[in-house]
Order: structure tokens, then C-alpha cells, then sequence
């Protein structure tokens, strides 16, 4: 946690642009950012201005990608190099910034349904030896009779049909599961699974719970968010940077046990922050009332804030917050919150926490599209009932009382977020916030501004360069 709060950004100051993946072939950069496609989908919808968004280990490509598409569509483009959010979300704030008619996003992607703005997916086509992940799923499922269900990452769905004629001769239970960008239009049939950009049918008597998921990809936040929410399903991985198979080991019921404690902490909270992870995710407006209206109905006050990519220093500036929830898309809502000071929730968890109407079933849900009404998984708030009624709860954590009843203030009250207090002797009302009240609390409350005390001195030309190199350090300290 130290290294959080005390780096001096050197790293990210001197780090060097450059691929993280495989080395692209100069000649085959039209096949892995498929520049054919994309200039027919410029020159079908007509776009004039189009925005490019590339994740860091692809933008060294990006300069010349730009220059291909304007020559061959005649529009003009617009290289997104910075996400305000994840990389993987659709980053519609700052193409509207350029004036963008639509984006084309490259590399991975969450899949997320985006607002505004006509979307194209490339994902870039990464490799795959085909024939050794078939070797490893025949070495992973030994019984043909076996039910899998096969996912793979987005940047190796383009190999997928040719793993599907490898194995399904041999596995006639096997299920491909298929990429999907944007909600599909027509409802879900009966055993249908729709998640994360994945689409695909069980016909296990038994559901999803009796098959096996085999997925294709690298370790990361994709394959974690598959294992929590499809906790029933045993899981093994096919690796293709380093061509192993393996059973993944992760710890499910851990993993379930550490989300569970941080809803506790969300239930003792006081003082929730609501952090806005994304702008361009569909329903994002919905699900911030909704957290701010639970918030308000279990006596909880809540800020809103919008600072960005999340860090330990940014959100270490709001003490007086006990909790934060992350309304962020699906693959990156699993913010790993132990190097920060305060935890991190999903809506989801939060929902555990302060809707009493919500029970723990097993199943965990990191999409906050369904926790909104006319969602699969809304959970109706149930009527408030008088505190005298509350059945007593005490703090798995802290060992108090703590209040666990939705109350219904009236209209006339003041809003959750502030409060009336006694100024002065002469009664006089102010009203102040909590995190007023948690200013009056520290001992240093920032600099005073000493109104016509402070001399008054000519202007002088300041220092020059970066914070941690200024030019002239080397001249004072000789």
C-alpha cells in the first residue's frame, strides 16, 4: 500500500510504447486488424468523421492504421490513445470530444452495449495452434460423452469454427458458445445463456450446472469473471501464449467468501461513494438512481463521484467515505480493493447488502444491467417498516447494533446527503454535509488564505521541465 501512495510516477513517465502481444507481421496488417471490413462498414454508414480506439500494447500500430482508413474510406479519423475508463469499454465521451459519427474499437473488448454511437468490433486476430488446444480438451475431457461448453476470449473467437470441426465429431455434447456485440434483438429460448457477449444453448437435463466450461484464453479478469458467475461449473483452460491446458484451481468458495465480507463492510457503512466507472455503458443513468435511492431508503448517505480510472490515491481524498460501489461494465466491476484504504462493491453486493428482499443464492451477477427493473434478476425494494418493528441485527465484523430496516423519510425532510445543525449560541441554522463534519474532525484542514497579510512581491520566472527532473535542480544543488 505504501508503493500506492508514495510513487513519484517515474514509471509511467518513462515507460516506452510497445507491443505487449505478438510481433504483427508488416504484411499481414490488413488480416489482423481486418481493414477491409472495417473500411466497408465507414463507407455503408457514411461516416465522415470516424474515432479509432486502441488499447495500449496496439497503439504502436495505430499511426498507420489511421492513415490506411482515411485513404480508403475518405473520412476523417480521430486515434483515441488515452481511455477515460477500462480499455475495453467503448470510450464514447471522448469520441464525441472529435466529433465522431462512430468508433472503431480494437483489441479486447467486454462487449458491453454502448449508448450512442454505431460501434465496430475488431478484436485482432491473435494466433492459435488449433491442433494442441484440441490435444489438451481431449486430455482434459477424456469421456467423450462429456458436456462442455467452450468460451474463448474475444481476440481468439476467429479460430473457434475451426476448433469446433476438430472436436465435435469426437464430443457430440460439446456446446460452442458464440460472440455476440450488442443485445441480441430476439428474447432468449428456453436453457439459452446470454452473458458478457456470449451466446449459447444447454440442452443438459440438468442445465448449466451439469456441464463444463473449457475456456480459451490467458489468465486475467475475463476468465475470473466466468469462473464467479458460472461458480457451478467446473472450469479448465487452454493457455495459447504457452500452449498448456490445465483445471483451473481457483478457489470459488474464497473468492465467494472475501466478495461476502465486503458486503458486510457495505452493511455497516454510513457514508457510501458511488463511483461512476464508465459513461458509455447502456443503463448506467438507471443504475446510479437506483444505488442512490437504495442508499436513501436504508438510511445511508452517498456521494457520486467521477475521478476516472479508480486508484489508492485518488480515492484515498475521501476519508470520510466508508464504502465505494463501482458502477463500471462487467469486466472490470472485480476491483481488487486490498491496496486500497477504503473496499470497493459492486452494485450487485451493494444490493446484497441493503435490500433486505435479496437473498444469497449462489449465483453471482456482475452485469448491473440486471439488477434494473424489468431485468431478470430485479429484486423489488420491500415497504419500510417502522424501526419500533426492525428485527435487531448485529455486525458480523464490528460486533454492534446496526439498523438493517428500509425507512421512508418523508418529502419534507432534507436530502440524505446533508443535515441541520446548531451554529452558534444564537440557534442559528447551518447546514452542513458529512464530509463537513469530517473536516471538522482533522487537525489540518489545508492552507489559510491570510487576507492582506501576505506581502506582495513582483512576478519571477518559476522553474522548467517535470516534477521529477526540473532543469534547474542540478544548478541549486551545486
Amino acid at each position: 500500500m505504501a508503493t500506492a501512495f508514495s510513487s513519484d510516477g517515474e514509471t509511467a513517465l518513462r515507460r516506452e510504447l510497445g507491443s505487449a502481444a505478438a510481433p504483427i507481421p508488416r504484411g499481414d496488417l490488413d488480416g489482423f486488424y481486418e481493414m477491409g471490413r472495417a473500411a466497408a462498414f465507414v463507407r455503408g454508414g457514411g461516416f465522415r468523421k470516424i474515432a479509432l480506439q486502441f488499447p495500449d500494447e496496439l497503439l504502436a500500430d495505430a499511426a498507420e492504421v489511421a492513415a490506411r482508413m482515411e485513404a480508403e474510406t475518405g473520412a476523417e479519423v480521430y486515434v483515441l490513445g488515452d481511455t477515460t475508463y477500462g480499455s475495453c469499454c467503448v470510450d464514447e465521451v471522448a469520441a464525441e470530444h472529435a466529433c465522431a459519427e462512430a468508433v472503431l474499437h480494437y483489441g479486447p473488448a467486454c462487449l458491453s452495449p454502448c449508448r450512442k454511437l454505431p460501434v465496430l468490433h475488431i478484436f485482432g486476430k491473435q494466433p492459435l495452434d488449433i491442433g494442441r488446444c484440441a490435444e489438451a480438451f481431449r486430455e482434459l475431457y477424456p469421456d467423450r460423452q462429456s458436456r462442455v461448453v467452450v468460451l474463448s476470449d474475444v481476440v481468439y473467437a476467429h479460430a473457434m469454427g475451426e476448433l469446433e470441426q476438430q472436436l465435435c465429431p469426437e464430443y457430440p455434447n460439446i456446446i460452442f458458445s458464440r460472440v455476440v456485440c450488442g443485445d441480441p434483438p430476439d428474447p432468449a429460448l428456453p436453457g439459452e445463456e446470454r452473458q458478457f457477449g456470449r451466446q449459447f444453448l444447454v440442452e443438459a437435463p440438468g442445465g448449466l450446472q451439469d456441464c463444463a466450461m473449457f475456456y480459451v484464453g490467458t489468465e486475467g479478469l475475463t476468465l475470473t469473471n466466468f469462473v464467479l458467475t458460472w461458480n457451478r461449473c467446473s472450469f479448465s483452460s487452454f493457455d495459447p501464449t504457452t500452449n498448456c491446458g490445465r483445471r483451473e484451481t481457483l478457489n470459488v468458495n474464497r473468492a465467494l467468501m472475501r466478495r461476502l465480507y465486503l458486503v458486510e463492510r457495505a452493511r455497516d457503512a454510513q457514508v457510501v461513494g458511488i463511483l461512476v466507472g464508465t459513461l458509455g455503458v447502456a443503463g448506467y443513468l438507471d443504475v446510479l438512481q437506483h444505488l442512490r435511492e437504495l442508499l436513501r431508503r436504508a438510511g445511508k448517505r452517498s456521494y457520486t463521484l467521477a475521478v476516472g480510472k479508480p486508484n489508492p490515491a485518488k480515492l484515498a481524498n475521501f476519508l470520510e467515505v466508508d464504502v465505494f460501489v463501482l458502477v463500471a461494465c462487467a469486466q472490470n466491476s472485480l476491483l481488487d480493493s486490498s491496496d486500497f484504504y477504503r473496499p470497493v462493491v459492486t452494485p450487485y453486493e451493494l444490493e446484497l447488502a441493503c435490500n433486505p428482499a435479496r437473498e444469497w443464492t449462489g449465483n453471482y451477477l456482475t452485469d448491473f444491467r440486471e439488477l434494473l427493473p424489468g431485468a431478470c434478476a430485479h429484486v423489488e425494494l420491500p415497504p419500510a417498516i417502522p424501526a419500533a418493528e426492525a428485527i435487531p441485527d448485529v455486525s458480523l465484523i464490528t460486533g454492534e447494533m446496526r439498523a438493517t430496516h428500509l425507512c421512508d423519510p418523508p418529502a419534507s425532510q432534507l436530502p440524505p446527503s446533508t443535515a441541520l445543525a446548531c451554529r452558534d449560541q444564537t440557534r442559528a441554522l447551518a447546514e452542513i454535509s458529512p464530509a463537513a463534519s469530517f473536516l471538522e474532525s482533522r487537525s489540518w484542514r489545508g492552507l489559510e488564505q491570510q487576507l492582506g497579510q501576505t506581502p506582495i512581491s513582483k512576478a519571477v520566472q518559476g522553474r522548467r521541465g517535470i516534477a521529477i527532473a526540473y532543469e534547474d535542480e542540478g544548478r541549486e544543488q551545486s
